[in-house]
Parts: structure tokens; C-alpha cells; sequence
């Protein structure tokens, strides 16, 4: 998954669904290997988050596709769909999101935060 569109996508979707909480704060924190393993060990360790992290994971790639092809009709449709899942993530989930906006995903930084994911991302398929 393209680390960077997987979490536009996301951030943009879970928006209505947080944005009483991201509006008018301050900018999110610098995101820390041991922030992003914490939360992909909650995840890996709960059936139900699991189970939702695979369902986002599922609605980004068609988000991605609808996305390629211009339909906002399909993005608008799966709106809803990923502000579900992500309040089933929890509010820890969408922090990292918007820790992850501050991240380049080149550097190394960004890649070994993409990497602890890609376990996460193994266990869905």
C-alpha cells in the first residue's frame, strides 16, 4: 500500500467522523517508532480492530481506484463505510493518521513506520 495515498485517503475520509477533535488544536505530535508499534500491537491484538483495519484496508484500495477514475459518487459512498471503522479504531488510530501527515514516507523514518504496518497488512490477506 502507498503509505501517503492510504493515509490522505484516510485522513480525509475520517475527518467528519473526528473533526470536532482535529479542528482548531494544535499540530499533531511527531509520531515515535514506539507510538506506532503501541498502536500496531493493539490492533494485532484485538480480534475486532483487526477485523476493522482490514476493512479500511479493503475500502482504501476502492477508494484508491475510485479516486483514479474520478468518481466521487463511489468516494462519497464509502465516506461513511471508513468513518465506521475508524471510530472502531479508536481515536489513538486517527492521532497516528495525523502524526503520519508529518512524516516523509522516503525517509527512513517513513519506511520503517510503512513496515510496521506491512505485519498488519500480512495478516488481512
Amino acid at each position: 500500500m502507498n503509505l501517503k495515498l492510504g493515509v490522505t485517503i484516510l485522513v480525509l475520509t475520517a475527518m467528519p467522523a473526528f473533526g470536532q477533535a482535529q479542528t482548531g488544536g494544535p499540530k499533531a505530535q511527531k509520531l515515535t517508532k514506539a507510538d506506532v508499534q503501541k498502536i500496531v500491537q493493539t490492533i494485532s491484538g484485538d480480534k475486532t480492530k483487526m477485523q476493522a483495519y482490514c476493512d479500511l484496508a479493503k475500502l482504501n484500495q476502492q477508494m484508491a481506484q475510485a479516486d483514479e477514475r474520478k468518481d466521487t459518487k463511489s468516494l462519497e459512498a464509502i465516506g461513511p463505510q471508513t468513518d465506521n471503522l475508524m471510530q472502531r479504531l479508536g481515536p489513538d488510530y486517527v492521532k497516528l493518521l495525523d502524526g503520519f501527515e508529518q512524516v516523509d514516507e522516503n525517509s527512513s523514518e517513513g519506511k520503517e513506520f510503512a513496515a510496521a504496518f506491512d505485519s498488519l497488512d500480512e495478516q488481512c490477506k
